[in-house]
This record gives C-alpha cells, sequence and structure tokens, in this order.
C-alpha cells in the first residue's frame, strides 16, 4: 500500500483495491486502530471514522495538497505509483 505522507501519527495511504469500482477520488487515512476513506474533491469522509482532532488534520492537509492529490489519483489509475506528499507540520 502506497504511503503518501505521515504526519501526527496519522498515515495516508493510496492505493487499488482489487475488484473495486473506483469512481470517485479518495485517499484512506488510519490512526492507530481507526480507519477511514475521504474524498479529494471536495475534501469529505466517505467511510470510516477518525478521532475528531485527527480528522480534521487530515481534512486539512488535504485541503492543501487538494493538486498533488488529484496528481497522485491520476498516477493510480494509469497504472503508476502514486508520489509522496509533504507532512502537515
Amino acid at each position: 500500500m502506497p504511503e503518501l505522507s505521515r504526519f501526527f501519527g496519522i498515515i495516508i495511504r493510496m492505493y487499488r483495491e482489487a475488484g473495486e469500482p473506483h469512481n470517485q477520488p479518495h485517499f484512506h487515512a488510519y490512526y492507530q486502530e481507526h480507519a477511514a476513506v475521504f474524498s479529494i474533491h471536495p475534501v469529505e469522509l466517505i467511510a470510516g471514522s477518525l478521532p475528531q482532532r485527527q480528522r480534521r488534520l487530515t481534512e486539512a492537509w488535504a485541503e492543501l495538497h487538494e493538486d498533488e492529490l488529484m496528481r497522485d489519483w491520476n498516477l493510480l489509475l494509469s497504472g503508476h505509483r502514486p508520489a509522496s506528499i509533504e507532512p502537515l507540520s
């Protein structure tokens, strides 16, 4: 699972789920035992959950890096590995 970024204990990944359609650009966020899926545009939670603080940090990071996330989404769909994105600092 390609890791795009890691900050404040949150891990951001983007990958193709086997057998799943990829109609909506999205990424996966993990924090301890929590997992969530966020759409890229607009940035919003579409599945799973994160604690409130980690959700806000993830949404803020995604809004700052929306163009890079879309670039990575297009790379993924064309069969390439997504690139790393700067963490939230």
